[in-house]
């Protein structure tokens, strides 16, 4: 795809099948991040908090992307896998006939933005904060 200039430009762009699947994201992330400005960064349509990109989406060629901080997918790797989607660092990739559901895509958007420096703390991210760190140092040699 080429680059787009806003939302619209891009879900314009977008192949017409993942339309329907790219303005449901955009829909969903809107609402469950109202605060959040709407953006484009690195050729993908996201949702910045402070100046930290909280959510995004994509389209490629045989399938969408939702993007998040680290800590939101980590957080939620079991019920990523228990919907049956597999998570990079980063993102979920999916095909727009079967998309992630949307309790799952507004836990996942929360869930970043509590990550993000600023944006306080979701009930399932706090506890990655609190993780202590290892205690061994490296050895002086």
């Amino acid at each position: 795809m080429t680059s787009a200039a806003d939302h619209d430009a891009y879900l314009a762009a977008a192949p017409e099948h993942f339309q329907p699947a790219l303005r449901r994201l955009r829909t969903l992330l809107s609402r469950t991040l109202p605060e959040a400005d709407e953006i484009v960064a690195y050729q993908m349509p996201g949702f910045r908090i402070d100046g930290t990109v909280v959510a995004s989406y994509a389209a490629f060629s045989k399938q969408c992307g939702l993007y998040l901080l680290p800590g939101a997918l980590t957080a939620h790797s079991e019920e990523i896998a228990a919907a049956g989607f597999r998570a990079t660092k980063t993102g979920i990739t999916f095909s727009p006939r079967r998309p992630i559901p949307d309790d799952l895509v507004e836990r996942l958007a929360r869930a970043s933005r509590g990550e993000a420096p600023g944006g306080g703390e979701d009930e399932m991210t706090s506890h990655a904060r609190r993780r202590p760190r290892p205690s061994w140092r490296r050895p002086p040699w």
